[in-house]
């Protein structure tokens, strides 16, 4: 599960407004702990986190034409970070 934590980052319009207050969000492995998160967070990025929110969003009911179904279930990651520091893949959002 090395280096396949951190699956991609989320850019909506609410993880871009939490990133004024150095928040970050992330699609992580739904096996994954707040543990793993920040290490790989220090490691990719060279920051440091300071905490780690883990949220399970989980599956929604769907329909297409006469079919029903559902969307599948993730994590979610928002990671806060410590004095000025931020992550450049969100900069350029």
């Amino acid at each position: 599960m090395a280096g396949e934590i951190i699956l991609e980052p989320l850019v909506t319009e609410k993880s871009n407004a939490l990133r004024a207050s150095r928040k970050y969000s992330f699609r992580v492995d739904p096996r994954a702990s707040k543990h793993q998160v920040l290490a790989e967070v220090r490691r990719l990025f060279k920051v440091q986190p300071v905490s780690c929110n883990i949220i399970n969003v989980p599956r929604k009911p769907k329909r297409i034409r006469y079919r029903r179904g559902y969307t599948a279930a993730w994590k979610k990651a928002i990671v806060t970070l410590s004095g000025d520091q931020t992550i450049d893949i969100f900069e350029g959002v």
